[in-house]
């Protein structure tokens, strides 16, 4: 899978991760990824919920190191 954009939103706490992600992903083109990495620990919830809701597709999630990472594909 090719990642179209990157967000960097470590150090930003709830709710600017998925704000950051949801203003990135409307600008994208239908079935573009983002990878977008962050640190606040609300998260974890948040970025699923944000994802179901607004009918993105969480490719896949992981954390290392205190830091999570989040593919999300928009729809085609």
């Amino acid at each position: 899978m090719t990642i179209d954009e990157e967000l960097d939103a470590t150090g930003l706490l709830c709710p600017l991760p998925v704000l950051k992600a949801a203003k990135r992903l409307r600008a994208m083109g239908p079935g573009g990824v983002l990878r977008m990495t962050a640190d606040d620990p609300a998260a974890v919830v948040d970025v699923p919920h944000f994802c179901a809701e607004q009918a993105y597709t969480l490719v896949s999630s992981g954390e290392e190191n205190g830091v999570q990472t989040y593919v999300i594909q928009k729809p085609a």
